[in-house]
């Protein structure tokens, strides 16, 4: 491996001497040379490099006129004063003589010769390599410099190798007095020194110095007078030395450019925060917790529902329980007047079924109250689209009876004896309502509505309800509700001009327009609005429904039985017969 490295070296050098002594002819000069028992060497830019676009290698030479740098000559001088100050001494190195050879590193190719020429053998312009560099010997035994990043790292490579010193084992066993000042060095070779901060004042026409306070290193200790230094803001404002200044709470800092001193402040997301661990980046909150824009934390969500003490709920609960009372009190009123005219031109026992539809459907609504479960998800919404189903179902086959005894009997007497015959009323009821059970079953099997938490529509909140709202399953039950109330309509309108205890459709269609409008204005406010109240806005479209299936049927026909007993008897509905009749043969 010695050998191995010891060829690369040299291939190395040779390649750097064959560029650098072939286009550089420069020697020391005497004025920067001494001679000694031990030479160092200083690397130090006595001269500036003249900047510009290179497209390959160039040599600069540094004697050069107007390219003075006085920064390298202050270093240079300072090693020269250093290595006088030793000799001069009687103490430090005594009947030892240091010499040093000074070389101006003005630019890349002038610090690669220096460099080589501290490599060379003496009386020579080559570094002769036998085996392991480690072994090479030079006259120079130490280098100072280069003071740049870029000169210092190519010399370092070269310099390396050869396992050159900065004297350090001897450096550490440093221990003199100067000047009254004790000069020693710690076990990184660095000095214990105490330093006078001095601030530079420009205040008058000459610039001075001004000292405004000292540190040391040993023991540390540091010391400013901050009301003597002269800032140049205004009112003596002390700038501020960063690029950005600190973020405020709950705002990340993203970097920009290469330094992360330099970021801009972004404030963090609604539902995430920012840990002060970590200020790059915001972190997201956790399922059940939420966080506004700009946080520092994460709060918990609060878990909302429809309860049953809020007081939209209340009154939605007591037009519910009145709707039931309601119509108990009309069953009960057809009971007691079953067999009276009125009550026969409804339906007669046909009025029962459709009371008992409604009052299934508004039970039905009370599952929308409270902590959802799985019993109220699936029976709130199945108890109100088979109900309702069932009574338009009934609705509408009394509408069809009604148009074809007054205006087809006549013609279809076969048809119309069958249909009375084979119970087709009934037998239509109950095909319908099947259909319609058929289509929950489906919906509540396939599209089950379970109990969820929903966390998507309100960051802050935790809404409890039914999945499977608007499922398929739910669709195609609406939809052939929508259906049958659509033949209700059309049957009634139909008959528009049946005797007036027989003609509905006023009513008819001002039941089914209130269901038409409560539900366009629920799926409208659906569409904008996810929040606790929705399922109460749900409630009110099917109270709605219900109270208009029953007001628009049931109470005319309870106030000619309570406050028009004249108009419920066989010699009224007889006489509006005959006059239905009479007007339509002449017509």
């Amino acid at each position: 491996m010695l050998l191995w490295g010891a060829c690369l070296v040299g291939l190395q050098l040779s390649l750097s001497c064959c560029w650098a002594f072939s286009c550089h002819n420069t020697t020391s000069s005497p004025d920067f040379s001494l001679p000694g028992d031990y030479l160092l060497a200083g690397l130090f830019p006595l001269h500036r490099d003249p900047l510009g676009e290179r497209h390959r290698p160039t040599v600069t030479f540094c004697d050069r006129p107007n390219t003075f740098n006085g920064h390298g000559y202050h270093l240079f001088q300072a090693m020269r004063f250093g290595i006088e100050e030793i000799n001069n001494s009687t103490t430090l190195l005594p009947n030892v003589t240091l010499g040093y050879k000074l070389f101006d590193v003005c630019s890349e190719s002038a610090n690669m010769y220096a460099t080589l020429s501290v490599l060379s053998t003496p009386g020579t312009r080559y570094a002769e390599i036998q085996g392991d560099p480690a072994h090479h010997s030079s006259e120079i035994l130490a280098v100072i410099g280069p003071d740049t990043t870029n000169h210092a790292a190519t010399t370092a490579a070269l310099l390396s190798p050869f396992l050159m010193p900065l004297l350090l084992e001897q450096v550490h066993k440093v221990n003199f007095l100067l000047h009254e000042d004790n000069v020693m060095f710690n076990d990184n070779g660095d000095p214990f020194s105490s330093y006078n901060i001095i601030a530079w004042d420009w205040s008058g026409p000459n610039w001075t110095f001004r000292v405004i306070g000292s540190s040391s290193s040993s023991p540390v200790w540091l010391d400013i007078n901050t009301t003597q230094i002269p800032w140049h803001g205004k009112d003596n404002q002390v700038p501020r030395s960063v690029c950005s200044s600190d973020c405020p709470e709950g705002h990340q800092r993203v970097i920009v450019g290469f330094h992360h001193c330099c970021f801009e402040c972004v404030p963090c997301e609604a539902g995430t925060f920012l840990n002060k661990s970590d200020p790059y980046s915001c972190r997201p909150c956790r399922k059940e917790e939420w966080a506004p824009e700009g946080s520092q934390t994460c709060f918990p969500r609060t878990v909302v529902f429809l309860t049953w003490h809020e007081p939209v709920s209340r009154v939605l609960l007591a037009a519910n329980t009145l709707l039931l009372l309601l119509l108990a009190g009309t069953a009960g009123l057809f009971v007691r007047h079953l067999d009276t005219p009125v009550v026969r031109s409804a339906g007669g026992r046909l009025c029962f079924l459709m009371l008992g539809s409604l009052a299934g459907g508004s039970c039905g609504l009370y599952g929308f109250f409270g902590e959802p479960t799985l019993p109220t998800c699936l029976l709130r919404q199945g108890l109100f689209v088979l109900g309702f189903a069932v009574f338009l179902s009934c609705l509408t086959i009394r509408s069809f009876q009604l148009v074809f005894i007054f205006k087809f009997s006549a013609k279809g007497p076969t048809f119309f004896r069958a249909w009375v015959h084979n119970q087709g009323a009934g037998l239509f009821v109950a095909v319908s309502s099947t259909t319609q059970l058929l289509l929950c079953l489906l919906w509540l099997a396939v599209w089950t509505p379970l109990p969820t938490r929903e966390y998507r529509h309100l960051p802050q909140l935790v809404l409890l309800e039914c999945t499977g709202a608007s499922s398929l399953g739910f669709v195609l039950a609406f939809s052939y509700n929508g259906l049958l109330a659509v033949s209700t309509f059309a049957c009634s309108y139909l008959g528009k001009d049946l005797p007036e205890n027989y003609n509905e459709t006023k009513c008819v269609t001002f039941s089914l327009l209130l269901s038409f409008v409560s539900w366009i204005i629920f799926f409208t406010m659906a569409s904008v609005y996810q929040g606790k109240y929705l399922p109460a806005v749900k409630v009110l479209a099917m109270l709605s429904s219900l109270s208009g299936g029953f007001s628009g049927y049931f109470l005319p026909k309870c106030y000619v039985i309570l406050c028009r007993p004249d108009l419920n008897s066989a010699e009224h509905f007889q006489a509006s017969i005959q006059e239905y009749t009479r007007r339509w043969g002449s017509s």
